[in-house]
């Protein structure tokens, strides 16, 4: 469905004689995500489809024949990121606030989704987000593609989301995955102080047959950045963090004494 509808956005854009780069300033986007959108390898957000649109003179056959819509509830934001972790053969994740998605049991998703949604979301809105959440981690059923670092800020395992069962589970699963060799998990312990990733949380994604690209949130907000001298500049504040962080060995023994602790509480 994404190459169908790249190819209808590129036979647009060359009935409407503009080349990559001109639909990109029309639009405000970039040329290679135009490049990537045409080839199938992105889909567009729905506001990027609304001014390709625009752009292009389609009224809003883009925006409504966006693929994925009805399939995958998931921010507005995140959708492009979404589609790119899929192809990634390579990730690394930095946590802020809570356990990044594909790493989330399936009971502290469900809290993050009810905790943290507002305006709150219905149960059934809730249980679509939780599903397709669950889909997104069967990337991790092979055992060695994508490979995946994930640095967690200490504050993510203290914040005690769903109550000490469900954190105790949490924790043990990722501490589980770290030895089984699938991920490598590191904690950047508060007192490491400030640190170049503190604003917001980030994923960095490598692919076999396109550049690397990144994507950051913050409160309601995200989007993908894929411009060389920014995604440089995130890969770099990535591992400055990674610095002041525990290793592996240590990280794991963190999580499963903080689980133990947690599962303590609430016995």
């Amino acid at each position: 469905m994404g190459t169908r509808y790249g190819d209808w956005v590129r036979q647009r854009r060359e009935a409407a004689g503009m080349t990559q780069q001109e639909l990109a300033d029309a639009a405000v986007m970039t040329r290679s995500h135009i490049a990537h959108i045409e080839a199938g390898r992105r889909i567009p957000s729905r506001e990027d489809a609304r001014r390709l649109d625009r752009a292009l003179g389609t009224g809003d056959v883009l925006q409504r024949f966006r693929p994925g819509d009805d399939e995958h509830p998931v921010a507005d934001h995140f959708e492009s990121a979404r589609q790119l972790e899929q192809q990634a053969t390579a990730i690394r994740e930095f946590g802020l606030s809570y356990v990044p998605g594909l790493l989330q049991t399936e009971a502290y998703a469900r809290a993050v989704v009810s905790e943290t949604a507002y305006p709150p979301l219905s149960q059934e809105q809730r249980e679509k987000v939780v599903a397709t959440r669950l889909r997104r981690a069967e990337i991790l059923s092979d055992p060695v593609t994508p490979l995946l670092w994930t640095m967690l800020d200490e504050a993510v395992i203290r914040r005690p989301i769903g109550g000490p069962a469900v954190m105790a589970e949490q924790l043990g699963y990722l501490a589980d995955l770290a030895d089984s060799g699938r991920i490598r998990v590191h904690v950047l312990p508060l007192a490491a102080g400030g640190h170049p990733l503190l604003p917001s949380m980030l994923k960095l994604m490598r692919f076999e047959d396109q550049p690397p690209a990144a994507y950051t949130e913050g409160l309601g907000t995200g989007g993908v950045q894929d411009s060389p001298a920014l995604v440089e500049v995130l890969q770099g504040a990535y591992h400055h963090a990674l610095g002041d962080a525990l290793p592996v060995k240590d990280t794991v023994a963190l999580l499963r004494g903080t689980a133990k602790d947690y599962a303590h509480h609430d016995s």
